[in-house]
């Protein structure tokens, strides 16, 4: 009886612990998603006041403007702030939100260089940053994005050559859009064999320097 009793406490004391570190590391996962976006206001002017009245910490980040949250832990799985006339810079941090799918901030006035800490985000499906001022070469930042689907870049500043192997960082891409931009070199070999022998279906270069 007595050995019963004591497996029995024992159990529950493991079961406590667990919940403890579960609620712990919920709660870390929460609280670095939260700092990210502060970060990202912190870097941003917004003329509209559309996150300056929004992203408040009184305010549960799953009600910000512009994001959507995963139902069962609550992490950041999309930030959307299309044309919301924000301009600024992106800072490291957002290589911080792990969950996002989907990134969506053309039509700003975002600037100066991506960071390579957006390479961290590997379940990203969705990448818009059409219309803004970004510059630097595509290859700094592009890493392996597995189940990236749609890129568009399309009207920024962006030079340089098209990356030989991105067919080989992102190998379910099906629409890329790079026009607009002051891209420059030949058209590599690799977005042939991508064309080909991937999913992608849509491929805008024009109104660049590329021969």
């Amino acid at each position: 009886m007595g050995n019963t009793g004591l497996i029995m406490a024992l159990m529950m004391a493991v079961l406590l612990l667990h919940f403890v570190v579960s609620f712990s590391t919920k709660t870390t996962d929460i609280n670095t998603d939260r700092s990210t976006l502060l970060a990202l206001k912190a870097h941003v002017s917004d003329p509209r006041n559309f996150l300056t009245t929004n992203w408040s910490v009184g305010i549960s980040i799953c009600n910000w403007v512009g994001v959507t949250c995963e139902s069962r832990n609550q992490r950041v799985i999309a930030l959307d702030l299309f044309n919301m006339s924000l301009s600024g810079t992106i800072p490291p941090d957002m290589g911080n939100l792990s969950f996002l799918t989907r990134l969506n901030i053309g039509y700003n006035n975002f600037h100066d260089l991506l960071p390579v800490q957006l390479t961290n985000l590997y379940r990203l499906k969705f990448i818009s940053m059409s219309d803004n001022n970004f510059h630097g070469e595509i290859s700094s930042w592009v890493g392996y994005f597995p189940e990236l689907q749609y890129l568009s870049l399309s009207n920024n500043s962006f030079t340089g050559p098209i990356p030989s192997d991105m067919c080989d960082r992102l190998p379910t891409l099906k629409e890329l859009y790079l026009s607009d931009n002051n891209l420059s070199g030949k058209i590599p070999i690799g977005l042939f064999k991508c064309k080909g022998n991937s999913m992608l279906r849509t491929l805008d270069l024009r109104r660049n320097q590329i021969q």
